[in-house]
């Protein structure tokens, strides 16, 4: 019994072994692969927090003791998946993960210490007398701080005195940064470098199309030279900066099951609200919608006025007859490359992707590709055969071919389409770019036409056919080539009315100033 005893105090009193705390700050080198967000379609990103993921690969420099430590990597994405967390590099790898989802803020702060002491400090505006009261923390921070003291129970900053509380120190579980820490055991005290891999949501990205249509060369009907330059935007909507980054985006939908919301840290700041002293009647009346507008400043004495107009105001260079717009100047533009069936865009140099904000880098340049300009309707769009003249729709195609000045993978996107005037370039109209592959046609319409109308007109039904006529006019004083698709099985089948796509689709040259029209019929169905 006695030895018993006497092992089961030698083993009490063995002392269990430290962990040490190691901590990373911050990754030397930082990679961010950006995926878009899934079923987004033409939407554009969410600013607030945007709904695609990236894959984050850091590298980061470790120094730890012999024995077992707690790593812990401060600085990792808000919205870090941590199951997908992989460290390589570690001596005996990885025993356990743990993520700290709770910042380091006043809300953080007064949660961790509910029901705990803290110093409140209240200070005298007539004598400056700072005067120390200790309280426990009832209930917070959503909406407000409940203060237990000697005196009974209070709001904070309620009482009219200045004051503010003072924490006995920062809880172990508090961080100034989204933390990942993990467990691992050495022998000996070692310096190493080693990777962490994890997917985090809150980014997303996209192509922006700059479209500049010029006349063509050869002066042909319709044909144009487009200037077509594209931005690669990505967001990142977590309070992460990455410094340095090899930025990549990949095109295409991987396959990805779908996970539930990843929860995002907690903290922030304390949102206080104080119940009025008075009686109803006592408080004042404050709409918050009614605005104090400033009256206008008076205007310029005339002595003011000669002043000025004694002045020479010089412009330097000259008025063109026709402005040209400016191409943006592509210093630096992403490599596209191939990634299985997907399209990789990674930029060639180092971009620091800062937090809750957006970056942009030259993603396509190709200046002088051939586009078509056609007007087209399709004549059901309104369901109107009454004669009312309606605009027809502007629409740029083209093949995205080497031979068309394209030839190359073209992601989805908003495209703003400038042309040329005597004031400088203006805005023609803007349109959304779904993705396209070489050799896919591309079609952008951008607008409608004052100039060129049409106008449907019913002319006769029976009981076996519908007779209908199509007046085209060309306002412009340049012919241009319309398109009228005809979306029904048409009597007769017609020679002059080919079919595109399925379509029937009546194609013509209106001269400057002319107009055209078209007659069909419609077969119907016998009862």
């Amino acid at each position: 019994m006695r030895a018993l005893l006497a092992l089961v105090w030698i083993y009490a009193a063995t002392p269990v072994a430290a962990q040490s705390i190691i901590v990373s700050d911050a990754p030397e080198s930082v990679s961010l692969t950006v995926y878009r967000a899934q079923d987004r379609g033409d939407r554009p990103i969410d600013p607030n927090w945007p709904r695609g993921y990236a894959l984050i690969t850091e590298t980061r420099k470790i120094s730890i003791p012999a024995g077992e430590s707690v790593i812990r990597f401060e600085g990792v994405a808000e919205g870090m998946f941590p199951e997908s967390a992989i460290v390589t590099g570690l001596p005996q790898g990885v025993r356990e993960k743990n993520r700290d989802a709770r910042l380091l803020s006043p809300s953080g702060l007064v949660d961790a210490f509910l029901k705990r002491e803290v110093t409140l400090l209240r200070t005298n505006r007539s004598t400056g007398v700072t005067r120390e009261q200790k309280a426990i923390i009832t209930a917070g921070p959503q909406g407000g701080v409940i203060l237990q003291t000697a005196e009974g129970y209070q709001a904070l900053r309620c009482t009219g005195l200045p004051e503010r509380m003072q924490f006995g120190g920062v809880p172990q579980n508090l961080s100034a940064k989204p933390t990942l820490s993990v467990i691992t055991q050495s022998n000996e005290a070692t310096t190493f470098k080693l990777t962490l891999t994890y997917m985090a949501s809150g980014f997303d990205w996209q192509a922006n199309y700059v479209a500049h249509a010029k006349p063509g060369d050869d002066k042909a009907i319709g044909k144009n030279k487009i200037d077509l330059f594209a931005w690669l935007t990505l967001a990142n909507g977590g309070n992460q900066s990455f410094q340095n980054a090899n930025m990549m985006a990949i095109a295409g939908e991987p396959n990805r099951e779908r996970r539930p919301e990843q929860a995002r840290p907690v903290g922030g700041g304390l949102s206080l609200a104080c119940w009025p002293q008075q009686r109803t009647h006592q408080v004042p009346f404050n709409p918050g919608f009614i605005v104090d507008i400033p009256p206008p400043p008076a205007p310029p004495t005339p002595v003011a006025m000669a002043a000025y107009a004694d002045e020479n105001i010089v412009v330097t260079g000259q008025r063109m007859a026709r402005a040209e717009m400016a191409a943006p100047v592509a210093v630096m533009v992403a490599d596209q490359e191939d990634l299985g069936d997907l399209k990789l865009y990674r930029v060639p140099e180092p971009v620091t992707v800062n937090a809750k904000g957006q970056k942009q880098v030259a993603m396509i340049v190709k200046p002088g590709a051939a586009f078509d300009r056609i007007y087209t309707v399709r004549v059901d769009e309104y369901g109107r055969d009454d004669g009312a003249s309606m605009p027809m729709s502007i629409l740029f195609r083209s093949s995205n071919r080497k031979e068309k000045g394209l030839g190359l993978p073209m992601p989805s996107g908003q495209v703003m389409l400038f042309e040329d005037s005597n004031y400088g370039p203006l805005l023609a109209g803007q349109s959304t770019l779904s993705n396209r592959a070489v050799g896919d046609d591309i079609e952008m319409v951008v607008g409608r036409s004052s100039d060129v109308r049409y106008a449907v007109t019913r002319m006769s039904e029976t009981v076996e056919k519908q007779r209908f006529k199509v007046d085209i006019t060309n306002a412009r004083s340049e012919p241009v080539n319309v398109e009228v698709e005809i979306p029904f099985e048409l009597r007769g089948k017609p020679k002059h009315i080919a079919k595109v796509d399925g379509i029937p689709t009546w194609k013509a040259t209106i001269a400057a100033n002319g107009e055209a029209t078209l007659y069909y019929e419609l077969e119907l169905e016998k009862n």
